[in-house]
């Protein structure tokens, strides 16, 4: 192998420690309106990672939030998880999310219904 070969190979393999987040941060958001969304969004420009609980919210308002924020955590390259009825888990790109809560709500749902 000649040496460029190994050289490329070798910058391969560098991470870059600034890439590495050491104060993640969770942000709880309460949002009673849908002008708050924008602020939510930010927070996910900032890659911070929200958990949004739209129950002060009718039902319409919540969906055009957690479209806006839908949106906004493709447009991240993030994800957004449902965490309950109206609750939502919404990261950005650096974060990892393992698990599914989503089945375990439509089983209780199915179990009440019996």
């Amino acid at each position: 192998m000649d040496t460029e070969q190994t050289e490329t190979k070798s910058k391969d393999n560098v991470v870059s420690l600034t890439s590495i987040q050491q104060d993640a941060k969770m942000v709880l958001c309460e949002p009673q309106d849908y002008d708050e969304t924008q602020e939510l969004a930010d927070y996910l420009k900032k890659r911070q990672s929200i958990v949004v609980n739209l129950q002060r919210l009718d039902s319409q308002t919540g969906r055009r939030v957690v479209d806006f924020l839908s949106g906004t955590v493709y447009a991240l390259n993030g994800n957004i998880q449902r965490l309950g009825q109206q609750t939502f888990l919404c990261t950005p790109e650096h974060v990892n999310i393992s698990g599914t809560i989503s089945q375990l709500f439509e089983e209780d749902e199915q179990f009440n219904r019996k």
